[in-house]
């Protein structure tokens, strides 16, 4: 389908592909990956023709239509229907030549492509497109006018989708997607009957809309088939057997130099040096693993959790208008250990939710009480815009440590993940996934015992994705969380609570449970998810629930410190590897390597003796809790 060859391309004078060469076969499904910044965007430019390479060439088979995804769809009159339906330019052409055509050929020839094109049944099509994004009925016959442009840019989406070009680019799609519409779209792709190309860093579309992964890394493409999962492990076991390899020809190349450097100088030896020099040059080098650490996300842990629970809503309302509540009749409560996820489709509440949790809306009706001196950190995408654009970061954390040496700025700033040449760096100058890391580290700044996230992960990639959860699972507070990331999701919370019809329910289902009522039939809007309304704020409940937490503290001690001996144990085992992995402490002290292998063999033993320790006991408290 395309065939990308020896392709050469720079940005501002920095060279981001560098005789770069791949090739998809016809309806391939393949994601783009690789580090923000390294030039998956640009590639998308050039394979349109709306930017120059320097060397090398795009070939698509003649007559191929490519589509992408416009900036939005117009603020028009035009109804959201009628946007998606004139995307079909064929369509669109034929239907208006034929309500003129008089000749009696050309009309039966109009209306034979008619046919062929399926013309008859674009409204149904695109409807469905709309309804898969979120737009219902009604919605669809409102103008474009009326919507954010978060919300037209889905109608940009869904028209692309709906004129099925031959070859379908997409750049981040589900960042302007809630989860239900991410659900929708990663099934919509995986159904795609022509080719895709799509940038992403969701974990979960790249692993179940997509057959093949072209990976940009080190100004190459690569291609794998598979999803990311299986790309992932294909680069690991490939990156092993180079750096095997070439410390193999390392010591070759060593052995062979010393030869030379011995013998070069004697005349008897001459011959035999100089051959050894030749061998030296035949034999050439092999490349280095070039590994690209992530900086790790850190979020500082409260002095001291207070007891449970730290918010007990019995009866809430909320909204921005006195006697119009977006959200009513919410009956929850949020203990110390919680991790929470908020479902339901944008436009549900789940913003205004986490707003009135933080405190940032009172409580129309109802009651709301909250811990004692319970301090809650809030992150949401917008707040982007709240950085001072000319100011450091290290300028951001100094207004909040004023009296504090230089040296612990600079450790406040590095604990959120950003790298020392961008300390210094104009937040305006930041990526937006520094932004995203900076406004975060901001977010938790005081030590909250409550996060809140609100789609955290726009503008990370999947390694700073995997970061965000490693400090998620690490942080002791309780969690909030707003995503579209499903990957996110099932690797960091508990527990689900769904936002829809106006109130906020506890979900009982688990997260593929929700996935299977959004996809199935292609009629999110019309299936409705059971819910059972959390009746945890009852007296009786709340005290038992009480009494069945303390009961189990001793247990809950325990798997903590299991947890912490584990830890303890991986950091061991990953400084033995690494010593390990030195050819040269074999040769300097065999004596010392093989002790080093049985502290390595010992540790691995405890550290499985922990881990059946900790899944025995986890399961006894989770059992427990249950009742």
């Amino acid at each position: 389908m395309i065939t990308i060859t020896d392709l050469s391309a720079r940005i501002a004078g920095r060279l981001l592909l560098d005789h770069a060469s791949v090739s998809l076969p016809t309806g391939t499904k393949a994601g783009l990956v690789g580090r923000n910044g390294a030039g998956k965007s640009t590639l998308f430019r050039i394979i349109t023709g709306d930017y120059a390479s320097e060397t090398g060439d795009v070939t698509l088979p003649k007559a191929a239509r490519i589509g992408q995804v416009a900036q939005e769809a117009p603020a028009t009159e035009e109804s959201l229907i009628d946007i998606v339906l004139s995307a079909d330019k064929e369509r669109t052409a034929l239907m208006l030549e034929s309500e003129t055509a008089t000749d009696a050929h050309r009309i039966a020839d109009i209306q034979m492509r008619l046919v062929d094109i399926d013309a008859h049944s674009a409204e149904a099509r695109a409807a469905s497109i709309l309804a898969g994004l979120g737009f219902d009925a009604e919605a669809q016959l409102r103008p474009a006018s009326s919507f954010s442009g978060g919300w037209r840019m889905r109608v940009a989406l869904a028209a692309v989708l709906f004129s099925e070009p031959d070859l379908l680019l997409l750049d981040e799609p589900t960042n302007y997607l809630d989860l239900e519409g991410t659900l929708w779209l990663e099934d919509y792709v995986r159904r795609y009957p022509h080719t895709v190309l799509v940038i992403s860093h969701d974990r979960d579309l790249l692993n179940n809309a997509v057959n093949a992964i072209v990976h940009l890394d080190q100004k190459k493409l690569t291609f794998y088939r598979g999803g990311y999962d299986q790309f992932e492990r294909q680069k690991a076991e490939n990156d092993e057997l180079q750096m095997k390899s070439k410390a193999k020809s390392d010591a070759a190349r060593k052995h062979l130099q010393t030869f030379i450097d011995r013998f070069k100088a004697k005349a008897s030896k001459a011959k035999q040096a100089q051959s050894r020099v030749k061998a030296l040059e035949r034999m050439g080098t092999v490349a280095s693993v070039i590994e690209d650490h992530v900086q790790p996300i850190n979020f500082p842990e409260p002095d001291k959790q207070p007891s449970s629970p730290i918010v007990a809503i019995d009866g809430g309302a909320v909204g921005y208008t006195p006697g119009q509540p977006i959200l009513k009749n919410i009956t929850l409560r949020i203990d110390n250990d919680d991790r929470i996820a908020l479902l339901g489709s944008n436009g549900n509440g789940k913003s205004t939710f986490a707003k009135f949790i933080s405190g940032r809306l009172a409580a129309e009706s109802g009651s709301v009480k909250t811990a004692p001196n319970l301090k809650i950190g809030f992150f949401a995408q917008h707040q982007l815009d709240d950085l001072i654009p000319d100011q450091s970061p290290i300028e951001h954390v100094r207004r909040l440590m004023p009296d504090v040496p230089e040296g612990k700025v600079r450790a406040r700033v590095a604990q959120m993940g950003l790298a020392t040449e961008k300390m210094n760096t104009a937040a305006k100058d930041l990526s937006g996934g520094e932004k995203a890391r900076l406004l975060m580290g901001l977010a938790a700044f005081h030590a909250p015992n409550l996060l809140i996230l609100d789609e955290p992960t726009n503008h990370l990639d999947i390694d700073s994705r995997r970061a965000l959860i490693e400090a998620l699972n690490d942080y002791n507070g309780a969690v909030i969380l707003i995503s579209h990331d499903r990957h996110l999701i099932e690797a960091t919370v508990d527990r689900l609570w769904l936002v829809n019809n106006g109130t906020v329910t506890s979900f009982e289902g688990d997260l593929e449970e929700y996935r299977s009522l959004i996809v199935s039939s292609g009629k999110k809007k019309e299936e409705k998810p059971e819910v059972v309304v959390d009746t945890g704020s009852k007296a009786d409940q709340r005290k038992l629930a009480a009494e069945r937490r303390a009961s189990l503290a001793p247990l809950k001690k325990k798997i903590n410190e299991i947890e912490a001996l584990m830890k303890k144990l991986e950091t061991s085992i990953q400084a033995l590897d690494a010593e390990l992995a030195d050819v040269s402490l074999y040769e300097k002290s065999p004596a010392n390597a093989a002790d080093k292998m049985k502290q390595r063999g010992e540790a691995a033993a405890r550290l499985a003796s922990a881990e059946e320790q900790w899944l025995e006991l986890s399961t006894q408290y989770e059992e427990a809790m249950a009742g």
